[in-house]
């Protein structure tokens, strides 16, 4: 017998009830699909011929989580979702979750309510929650535990990471594994029989309480665990609320652990930093839609990539490309730096390998790929040429040259520069529709941020391809147009600016620094020049007297922090007392709370991308956001410097800055401020 409701079919084979959901593109959790779950589960459970009940998915995935369009349309479903969760919970008959594709979220709480879990050997699945600033809200921090034990339960929780069936299936998340992805159906079906052949009778995820008494019975656990996460849950709300929720479910009963994970939710639901990283989650998505392109401009295929350059950069890109699948020929002009290049991109494959991140056939499979070579004539079959020279218009522009002689006529010559403007390194090109910058982040293998810069005669199919090739390299692609440092390293000008300013009062370096590590930054500004480099990028006071005593910073053994010791760094009152004379003042002399420091250094950055968004070289305040976010360190759970200042109020933020010195206020920050109004609307 089949019943059929529209996205839900009900089958019954020989006492086995077969649930199948079906609601394009991956079974969301909608209102519909619940009460078509509902409706057929009622059926199957009335049907006295049912034994048993298969829970299964047709298409390209199990649930794959929430139906966020559905959020806010008005359209209830008959049970909420812990009804619906009790309802199978509480099913007298014994139910199996037959799961493929990527079960997230609600998805694989769903199947937690049930009493047995089978996937493919492909499924991966997951509770991302903690992604987004929030918790697994349908009883996940509660049942987890109970399945798999804190301390597993704790380590998918806190990363949101994707669990393959492997894993999965040893620490008893999921009961079997399918014997091939064809063959889920009818293993789900053999599996559920057995359980009624074995006389086994359902027990509910809840009421197992095996992994909660041998957690129990370790005192120091929680302690030990709280250690072993102390940098995740530092200043994060979702991570800490987790952490309460699991030890809620240890310490049980049932009914108190769940009513601790539903009074953490809405907090952070409600909170500012779920805002901030479901605003990062967006942000991420709409920087690859870019305004006025036709839908008719396809990306081209890009087969052959050289890359030009073995330094630090040109390595980094080489093996970003690699890492892809891309056959790459790297060209240098000695034999010594492109012996030093090539061995770079190995030993990137190398370290994975020792790592266990590779296998050691993987590693020498990727480290194949690359072609170094002296002759430029060897990029002649190239369909794109990544440019990663010295950081000179000059040297640029005779590259540029060297590329338009010997490329083919069509092929993409990209530059790699950090500052320069793309436009006049185009010129030296022919056709130099097929030139836009690339500028990639260091290490270039492993920074997710590319900015695309789009020259005034870039063309279209250049840019779609570019922003296609961001994806292939698993990089976000945020599009720039032409200025001084695009997006990112202009705005950073502004936040130098600023810092070597509260320099010259006598703020210490340190003080500076440890206002933005708290805020969340990885390091502080003066910690980030020294790993960089103080030879590197454009001179101030500091960095020349610095410079001047032999100190370049973490190469050289000491910049603004001694690194005798260790790459960490440790303040240095010689490099106080070097850059102090340098500004005629004694640094450590003047001290700002750590609110004002931050508005001093944070709000710059924000004027400076009001400037940019007003004049057309960020397509959106949002794309600003995701290029500091990715690629400068901003803190996801800050949002990027847009978001923030929203968050604090523009009218805040341009008062604080019209008393700073050296600022001139953006018209566009100016105008928002007098309307309240915000960047991202």
């Amino acid at each position: 017998m089949t019943i059929i409701t529209e996205g839900t079919d009900l089958t019954i084979e020989d006492g086995i009830a077969v649930i199948t959901l079906d609601y394009p593109p991956v079974n969301a959790m909608s209102p519909d699909l619940m009460d078509g779950l509902y409706d057929a589960l009622m059926a199957a459970l009335d049907d006295p011929a049912v034994k048993a009940i298969v829970l299964a998915c047709a298409g390209r995935t199990f649930i794959a989580g929430a139906d966020i369009k559905s959020m806010g349309s008005g359209k209830a479903p008959k049970v909420d979702f812990f009804e619906l969760q009790d309802a199978v919970e509480n099913s007298p008959k014994p139910t199996i979750a037959a799961m493929h594709g990527t079960p997230l979220g609600g998805g694989l709480e769903t199947a937690m309510t049930l009493h047995y879990r089978i996937c493919t050997p492909k499924t991966r699945m997951g509770l991302p929650e903690v992604h987004l600033g929030l918790l697994p809200g349908g009883g996940g921090t509660q049942r987890l535990p109970r399945i798999v034990g804190a301390e597993a339960a704790l380590d998918f929780l806190l990363t949101g990471r994707q669990i393959p069936a492997t894993d999965a299936l040893a620490v008893g998340l999921v009961d079997a594994v399918s014997t091939s992805e064809d063959s889920l159906r009818a293993d789900a079906i053999a599996f559920v029989r057995q359980v009624l052949a074995d006389g086994r009778k359902p027990v509910r995820i809840r009421d197992r309480e095996d992994k909660h008494l041998a957690d129990q019975a370790d005192a120091g656990l929680f302690d030990r665990l709280r250690q072993q996460w102390a940098a995740n849950l530092k200043g994060m709300d979702a991570p800490q609320a987790i952490f309460r929720c699991v030890e809620a479910s240890v310490k049980g009963p049932w009914d108190a652990g769940i009513k601790v994970e539903r009074a953490e939710f809405w907090p952070l639901m409600n909170g500012a930093q779920s805002a901030a990283l479901r605003h990062v989650f967006l942000a991420e998505r709409a920087a690859a839609k870019i305004p006025g392109l036709s839908p008719e401009v396809k990306p081209r295929s890009i087969g052959k990539v050289a890359v030009i350059g073995g330094g630090t950069m040109g390595s980094g890109i080489s093996a970003a490309f690699i890492d892809a699948g891309f056959p790459v020929t790297m060209v240098e002009t000695s034999q010594e730096a492109l012996d030093r290049g090539a061995a770079r991109v190995r030993e990137v494959f190398a370290s994975r390998a020792q790592r266990g991140k590779l296998s050691a056939e993987e590693a020498q499979a990727r480290g194949a790929l690359l072609s170094p070579t002296l002759d430029y004539a060897a990029i002649a079959d190239a369909d794109l040429v990544v440019e990663a020279v010295f950081e000179s218009m000059a040297v640029k522009k005779e590259v540029f040259a060297k590329l338009s002689a010997v490329a083919r006529p069509d092929a993409i010559l990209a530059t790699n520069t950090s500052f320069l403007d793309v436009n006049e390194i185009a010129t030296a090109a022919t056709n130099p529709e097929r030139v836009l910058g690339l500028h990639f982040f260091s290490p270039a293998n492993v920074m997710r941020l590319l900015e695309i810069v789009r020259a005034a005669k870039t063309s279209d199919e250049v840019l779609v391809t570019a922003l296609d090739l961001a994806k292939k390299l698993k990089k976000v692609g945020v599009v720039s147009g032409v200025c001084h440092g695009f997006i990112g390293n202009r705005i950073l000008r502004a936040r130098a600016a600023q810092a070597d300013a509260l320099l010259g009062e006598g703020v210490s370096p340190y003080d500076i620094d440890a206002a933005l590590v708290e805020f969340g930054f990885p390091m502080g500004h003066f910690q980030m020049l020294d790993l960089a480099g103080l030879d590197i990028g454009e001179p101030d006071p500091a960095r020349a007297a610095l410079l001047k005593a032999g100190r370049k910073g973490q190469k050289s053994g000491a910049g603004f922090y001694d690194y005798a010791a260790d790459r960490k760094g440790k303040p240095d009152q010689a490099a106080l007392d070097l850059v102090g004379e340098a500004f005629g003042t004694k640094l450590g002399s003047k001290t700002v709370p750590q609110d004002e420091l931050l508005a001093r250094l944070l709000y710059p950055m924000t004027n400076e991308g009001a400037k940019i968004l007003d004049e057309g070289i960020a397509l959106r305040a949002s794309d600003i956001d995701m290029v500091y976010v990715t690629g400068y360190g901003w803190p996801a759970h800050k949002g990027g410097p847009m978001f923030y200042a929203d968050l604090v109020g523009l009218p805040t933020v341009a008062a604080a800055l019209k008393g700073m010195p050296g600022v001139t206020i953006s018209p566009l920050l100016e105008k928002l401020a007098a309307e309240d109004g915000k960047f991202n609307g």
